[in-house]
């Protein structure tokens, strides 16, 4: 009878299956991470990619209202006029700031020739520049609402024009502490260019106590050549001054600090008088500016840092998506060039039909009844001269060793053990081997007959130490299936082409690869360090100044996993081991005498296997950005330009491996579907590397569906 709190190896078995199965508590934090760099965008994109252009409606005149007065204050529910007091008064109003380049040197001119004016500032470029604001506060300057996002109020719903109002409100109070109650529409700043639908607005916000200004003359007019005449009609008879627009941002304003240098001056000499705009309609300084509360202060430091959150997010997501571009261009054009080299190699080597030393198989089984005996039926059919078959039962429940026994095959032998995991297996396997040369097998995978031939050739170079084979999907017959067939075909056999080119090949598969015994020991045999055994194994070799080769002709049908859930717990398992096995090798990087792994195979591996999958997502969640707050139409030709590429880089490898073009009409699909749950996988695995979650090795489901394809 067993103790309280042990459980048996099947219990063990289950109990990872379900932890892997369902979502691990980590995935909370994943989750709201997600959640909220999509709100970061959101409050980014409001903020600042949906802001309008600067200027007034041409025409809008012929449908102006009856709006009187220059400034539009509440009395009574009514629109009523806020007259001028005689005399020649003019009121300095700036638009669509602030700018960092241009409002400084502006507010700078008129503190020098000590002329008052307001600022209505843009919400989105004030809390981008709460320094400009301070300064304009500091220098006596009126601040006036210009809209958050220079929006025309008038196309917005009533909540929307309020949140307009209200965040540049808030954001004045929490950069200086104060409100501002004066308000100019965008679209609308003459009385000339008033609408309809722009007056009902106007007294919407008059009845919500805000101060909405108009202007007699535009800038459009006082930035035009013939001054004195411009001058002259800002004064009929000489009695009566007015309130001016002028810009301060919006472009290149550089005409707006001429027409100062020039206006100010000429109308000082005039007569004319500079106030603030309060001064001009009799308002007190307690109406326009009245100070904020500690709350809304509050508030509005909240919106700053929340906006200064996104705009950092936004910026290292930016950059993020140029280096993964950057990134996947490289990758493309290295393997492109390289597996070209590598075909014209290939091509070149003559095999040599004398050279069959003899071979051992290690064919590590753990419950593997499903799919051993057609395993074991393929490796014992090979067309080789001399070999043997070693398959070792890691403690299967499920009858595996005893079908291998009915077989009954002169060349099989059958080891049995406890379940010690697949690197115990393996190196059981190496130690009652009575060759020199060590093939290994997965016993879910179908050798072709010719494929021991094949590897045998890499090891007529003595410096060769381990070579891979080419593993193929036996079981493509489904649309996970094909996903699959794509991926070990451009992705898989063409990363191995690279590599066997630069000579730092990382991974051997267990499914099919070939060692030297000699390789084997001088690297302990095969580690249980890591999830990634075969990575392991074949960046210790590397390291041992052993060449590491790739036989794309020995082929070996494995069965992919056939759902999602045995997909994910298959490549969970691998990207994690991986990184268990860059890590655990990492010496190699600054080691002088292990160059080609350490300065090549190791941080290409890394790049590509790790970093540029874990930030490959921001290229579909930035295409969704740009098509809502972007110019739709760049952003799907990024998007379509990416994935042409993509499908450049399979028909290529399609063509390399000898493979039909038909299965790549579902790339499309797969670019939406699959290739999305791989890089949930990697973001997944390097939390959990983080983290510090404990794994273990396990085996997935099998349905025995493989088949080799003609």
């Amino acid at each position: 009878m067993l103790r309280r709190g042990r459980l048996t190896q099947a219990q063990r078995d289950a109990a990872l299956r379900r932890r892997i199965r369902r979502p691990p508590a980590h995935w909370t934090l994943i989750g709201f991470c997600v959640v909220a760099l999509l709100l970061l965008l959101l409050v980014q994109g409001f903020s600042t990619l949906s802001t309008g252009g600067s200027g007034t409606p041409a025409g809008a005149a012929a449908h102006a209202a009856p709006v009187p007065g220059t400034l539009i204050a509440n009395a009574r529910g009514q629109l009523v006029s806020r007259e001028r007091p005689s005399g020649r008064q003019i009121a300095l109003t700036f638009d669509d700031g602030p700018d960092p380049h241009w409002t400084p040197r502006i507010a700078s001119l008129l503190q020098s020739q000590h002329v008052p004016a307001t600022f209505f500032v843009v919400g989105s470029d004030a809390v981008r520049h709460p320094g400009i604001i301070r300064m304009l506060h500091r220098g006596g300057f009126e601040l006036g609402d210009h809209t958050f996002t220079h929006s025309d109020l008038t196309k917005l719903p009533g909540w929307q024009r309020s949140l307009q109002i209200d965040l540049t409100e808030n954001a004045i109070a929490g950069i200086v502490g104060v409100h501002s109650r004066l308000v100019r529409l965008p679209y609308s700043s003459t009385r000339a260019a008033v609408t309809r639908p722009q007056a009902r607005v106007i007294r919407q916000l008059a009845d919500k106590g805000y101060i909405v200004a108009l202007t007699d003359f535009d800038s459009d007019d006082w930035t035009r050549p013939g001054v004195g005449a411009i001058v002259r009609a800002a004064s009929p008879g000489g009695s009566r001054g007015g309130v001016v627009l002028m810009h301060d941002g919006g472009g290149d304003r550089s005409q707006t600090l001429a027409a100062l240098k020039r206006l100010i001056p000429q109308l000082r000499a005039r007569g004319f008088r500079f106030v603030r705009l309060s001064e001009l309609s009799r308002l007190p300084v307690a109406a326009v500016e009245p100070p904020a509360r500690s709350w809304d202060r509050l508030r509005g430091r909240l919106l700053l840092a929340t906006l200064a959150v996104a705009r950092f997010t936004t910026t290292v997501l930016t950059w993020m998506l140029v280096a993964v571009a950057v990134l996947t261009v490289l990758r493309t054009v290295l393997v492109l060039a390289l597996a070209r080299g590598h075909a014209r190699h290939t091509r070149r080597i003559v095999p040599d039909a004398t050279f069959t030393p003899p071979i051992s198989v290690v064919v590590p089984a753990f419950n593997e009844a499903v799919d051993i005996g057609r395993t074991v039926r393929a490796l014992a059919a090979s067309d080789y001269p001399e070999f043997e078959v070693i398959v070792v039962d890691d403690g299967s429940v499920d009858g595996t060793g005893d079908i291998v026994e009915r077989l009954e095959l002169p060349r099989v032998q059958l080891l049995r053990q406890l379940n010690l995991g697949k690197p115990a297996a393996l190196n059981r396997g190496v130690a009652a081997a009575r060759h020199d040369l060590i093939v290994t097998a997965d016993a879910d995978t179908i050798f072709e007959p010719h494929s021991l031939r094949r590897l045998a050739q890499a090891f007529r170079d003595p410096a060769v130490g381990a070579a891979s084979g080419n593993t193929k999907v036996g079981n493509r017959q489904g649309l996970l299936g094909r996903w699959q067939h794509i991926e070990y075909v451009m992705g898989f056999n063409l990363d191995r082409r690279l590599y066997d080119v630069l000579r730092c090949m990382p991974t051997v598969p267990g499914a099919i690869g070939a060692f030297r015994r000699a390789a084997l020991a001088d690297i302990g045999g095969v580690s249980d360090a890591t999830l990634a055994e075969d990575t392991d194994a074949t960046l210790a070799i590397g390291r041992a100044g052993w060449t590491v080769v790739y036989v794309e002709d020995a082929r070996a049908w494995t069965e992919a996993p056939s759902s999602l859930a045995a997909l994910w717990r298959q490549r969970y398992r691998w990207s994690y081991g991986t990184m268990q096995a860059v890590w655990k090798h990492r010496a190699a990087l600054w080691r002088p005498g292990e160059g080609r792994i350490g300065h090549r195979g190791i941080p290409y591996l890394s790049t590509f296997q790790i970093v540029l999958p874990s930030l490959a997502p921001l290229v579909d969640l930035f295409a969704l950005y740009g098509l809502v707050f972007y110019d739709s139409l760049a952003v799907l030709a990024y998007w379509v330009g990416f994935n042409a590429l993509q499908l450049l880089l399979a028909v290529y490898a399609f063509r390399l491996d000898g493979e039909s073009l038909r299965p790549l009409w579902l790339m499309p699909l797969q670019q939406f579907v699959y290739r999305q749950l791989m890089y949930l996988v990697v973001i997944e695995s390097v939390v959990s590397a983080l983290l510090g979650v404990r794994l273990r090795w396990h085996r997935s489901e099998r349905t025995g569906e493989v088949r080799i394809a003609a």
